[in-house]
């Protein structure tokens, strides 16, 4: 049984241990290009005809829903994640030779559901992914932050940031932004009590949430175009 403590949870800003109340809940890192990584490679800030390849490459896989200009923005950096991860690559913030080489003939990823509904949405807490799958394909797939697992306290209660584990469906839609106690969310996509899936423009290489799942604020778009209310949600710890 979901502790109902958990099904509270949802909204929020990143969090640190043990804090007294949102209002001391630490912002996500920054993360800067990889200074180490040789020439030749795609990083952020980069400009170009390969930046925009690239993107074009990784929409055709679902893994991108931003603006292909030929910029490596923070959306384009998120789908590099999600390719990566998808791929079983550690996410890093460049595209080098093998990301580039993958993106032409990627592998096709392992659903967390075999046999699963033809149309549904798999949330993978292991690595941090998202998977919208039609007639049994994923259309989009996306680098996401879940609940962070440590405690938190608000209005006087004291809780455990943590996405609960197990099979949902979408239960309400909220467009656009709405703001609750634990912060703002975009384009929620409510599956169990107050936790949903929805847009952030923080959503950092680790799970930092309240319990909520978090996706960039290009997908979240999607997203909510995609995903309507009754959609099967499936959460797992996938294997490795």
């Amino acid at each position: 049984m979901i502790n109902v403590l958990v099904l509270a949870v949802g909204l929020g800003l990143p969090l640190a241990p043990a804090v007294p109340a949102p209002a001391a809940l630490a912002p996500a890192a920054r993360v800067a290009a990889d200074p180490a990584a040789p020439a030749g490679v795609l990083r952020p800030g980069d400009r170009g005809p390969a930046v925009k390849q690239m993107q074009r490459r990784l929409r055709a896989g679902g893994y991108f829903w931003g603006q292909a200009d030929g910029v490596f923005d923070e959306s384009t950096r998120a789908a590099v994640w999600g390719f990566q991860k998808s791929q079983g690559m550690r996410p890093r913030n460049v595209a080098d030779a093998k990301v580039l080489r993958a993106l032409e003939r990627p592998r096709r990823m392992r659903p967390l559901v075999p046999g699963g509904p033809r149309d549904r949405v798999e949330i993978d807490l292991r690595r941090q992914l998202l998977a919208v799958y039609r007639d049994r394909r994923p259309v989009l797939i996306s680098h996401m932050s879940s609940g962070a697992g440590v405690q938190f306290c608000e209005g006087g209660r004291c809780r455990i940031a943590r996405t609960p584990e197990g099979d949902f469906r979408v239960t309400k839609r909220a467009p656009g932004w709405t703001t609750g106690p634990l912060g703002s969310m975009y384009n929620s996509l409510y599956f169990v009590g107050g936790v949903a899936m929805h847009g952030s423009t923080k959503v950092p290489l680790r799970p930092a949430s309240h319990g909520c799942v978090r996706v960039p604020m290009d997908t979240a778009d999607k997203l909510y175009r995609l995903v309507d209310v009754g959609e099967p949600v499936y959460v797992r710890r996938g294997g490795r």
